[in-house]
């Protein structure tokens, strides 16, 4: 009993360096490196200690130190309690999805059955969606409880556009799910050994509706109307600030982990090298003994989940800097009247092919 709970624990802690350790801080070093190579401009790199800028690594220092220290700033008529509690409602359930998603298969070290996954439920893509919808209420109580018109409308839009694209991202993994006929998200990954058995061959439609409906979830560009700059300010967090803004800032980029994690496991063979099974990775370090194979074993394929995360949020970038903001009417006609239905004609000719 004490070995599974130190092993859970430990996979806890894993997730925890990784999403808030790495991927949050590191990815607001990549959106304004990725932007400045796509602009012809260097970027970031003023940032320094004793003279060395790191290509502008210190930049995320500086931010964290900037984030922990400016001034708390809530504005008069603001709901205090809520206006404080709402960047929690938003942030955390963006860490909590990573409670069902694995980031490797099952091993065999030293007698002890490792699962990589904190918690492996069978409702486990249900749980995902369940637990990131919550943090609806976390922007449309923010842009409510700050007494301003300006978050108040981007607290109407968010509230518009993330429940209109849950629906047909709900729908666009139907055909997934009937494809390998589990909610479970390991069965999933595990069914995808065979390269061609990955989610992108069965359900290519599926694929580019899912990141189209997870990217306007995320309110990212192209779908960023509920933030809209030029429009609005800032939206909901107009008026927040310090370590407030800096959960809404870190609740977007953990996001976009999630979303890479999501799509590499649904549709790009989650943790599995293409072409080469399991069983002739273990065959191919057999000499280090059957536990010294799984644990090679073991942290390739996490090393290959992750790769694939990271080239999952690099299209992200890439689609944030390349496309134009769209009109608020066209991002409510491209979820209801074109991701809805193509998601429910995607079920159908599934349904179809898989009869026939």
């Amino acid at each position: 009993m004490l070995i599974v709970l130190s092993i859970t624990i430990a996979k806890i802690l894993f997730i925890l360096a990784v999403t808030l350790g790495f991927f949050a801080p590191i990815l607001t070093w990549v959106e304004r490196k990725q932007s400045a190579m796509m602009q012809d401009r260097v970027g970031a790199n003023r940032a320094d200690i004793m003279g060395f800028t790191v290509l502008g690594l210190f930049h995320i220092v500086s931010d964290a130190i900037k984030m922990f220290t400016k001034e708390d700033f809530i504005p008069d008529g603001a709901n205090k309690f809520v206006h404080t509690i709402s960047p929690i409602i938003a942030f955390v359930p963006a860490l909590l999805t990573f409670a069902v998603i694995p980031f490797g298969g099952q091993y065999d070290i030293f007698g002890q059955h490792v699962n990589l996954v904190i918690s492996d439920l069978d409702v486990g893509l249900l749980f995902v969606f369940a637990i990131a919808s919550i943090a609806t209420y976390g922007y449309v109580l923010a842009g409510w409880s700050s007494n301003s018109n300006w978050s108040l409308l981007g607290a109407m839009r968010t509230a518009s556009q993330m429940i209109s694209y849950e629906v047909a991202m709900g729908l666009t993994i139907i055909g997934v799910i009937m494809v390998y006929g589990s909610l479970k998200l390991t069965v999933i990954g595990a069914a995808q050994e065979d390269f061609f058995r990955w989610g992108i061959f069965l359900q290519p439609l599926g694929f580019v509706m899912f990141m189209a409906a997870s990217i306007a979830e995320n309110k990212r560009i192209p779908f960023d109307n509920p933030e809209a700059e030029s429009e609005l300010v800032a939206g909901y967090f107009t008026e927040y600030s310090g370590i407030k803004f800096g959960m809404f800032f870190m609740a977007e980029f953990i996001e976009m982990v999630t979303i890479g994690a999501i799509v590499t496991i649904l549709f790009f063979g989650a943790w599995h090298l293409p072409f080469v099974t399991t069983a002739s990775l273990l065959s191919a370090f057999d000499f280090l003994g059957d536990s010294g194979a799984n644990i090679v074993v073991m942290f390739l394929q996490i090393g290959v989940f992750f790769t694939k995360v990271v080239i999952m949020i690099w299209i992200q970038m890439t689609i944030r800097w390349t496309l134009p903001r769209f009109r608020y009417d066209q991002i409510m006609k491209l979820g209801w009247k074109i991701l809805l239905p193509l998601s429910l004609a995607n079920v159908v000719v599934t349904g179809i092919v898989m009869l026939i």
